[in-house]
């Protein structure tokens, strides 16, 4: 049978925002149990009292969080240049027997100039493309008839190239997407490769995206 202590360190865990925030003294240790406290009894199939929660909170250790952050830190130092392209769109198609094929025709058809954006993504059951507002009408013409699922203007993208240590560090990923979410800034697509990750935003979003991003490489 799972201990206390056992029971709070599984549900904090399973939210790293929380365990953060706790390591930098940013949450009231007495909400958050009378918070869990419901969840705890469920999962121990009797009652705690606040103060035993309450205690096995303070018990945690943050020698994850700080590895992590030692790594992150060391880490960020080592990104490289960020990319910023505007005035996008983004669309997300349903998949079909010829979806692959007018895809591979329209982008036979961008001229290879270097300025326009042009990405696909193919997942199990749709397909999202994102590129430059230039090209909406090579869309129209060879996708005209697949379904749309989705479609938003006014978008903009950073591009982070990442080093070739970021196949062996984890938590990446999750460092930068917390910055987004903090700040309220929706990410409507992410891309990636090995070595580059690209998020899509609102075009009203960008510059502060870019702050963030900035930021969180000098930090």
């Amino acid at each position: 049978m799972k201990t206390v202590q056992e029971a709070v360190e599984g549900i904090i865990k399973q939210t790293p925002f929380i365990e953060e925030a706790l390591h930098d003294k940013l949450i009231n240790v007495s909400s958050l149990a009378r918070e869990i406290q419901p969840n705890i009894e469920k999962i121990l199939g009797k009652k705690v009292k606040t103060g035993a929660i309450m205690m096995a909170i303070n018990r945690m250790s943050p020698v994850n969080v700080l590895r992590i952050r030692k790594n992150i830190k060391g880490f960020s130092f080592s990104l490289k240049d960020f990319i910023v392209r505007s005035d996008l769109l983004d669309y997300t198609f349903k998949n079909s027997s010829n979806l692959q094929r007018k895809v591979a025709q329209l982008y036979g058809n961008i001229d290879d100039n270097g300025e326009s954006f042009f990405t696909v993504s193919q997942g199990v059951f749709e397909t999202n493309i994102v590129l430059s507002a230039d090209l909406k009408k090579l869309v129209e013409k060879y996708l005209d008839n697949e379904e749309i699922i989705n479609s938003i203007s006014e978008l903009a993208s950073v591009t982070i190239r990442l080093p070739k240590t970021n196949l062996n560090q984890s938590g990446i990923y999750y460092f930068i997407l917390k910055q987004f979410a903090w700040a309220n800034i929706p990410v409507q697509e992410i891309i990636s490769t090995t070595h580059e990750i690209t998020l899509v935003v609102k075009e009203s979003d960008i510059n502060k995206s870019f702050s963030i991003l900035t930021n969180f490489k000098n930090s």
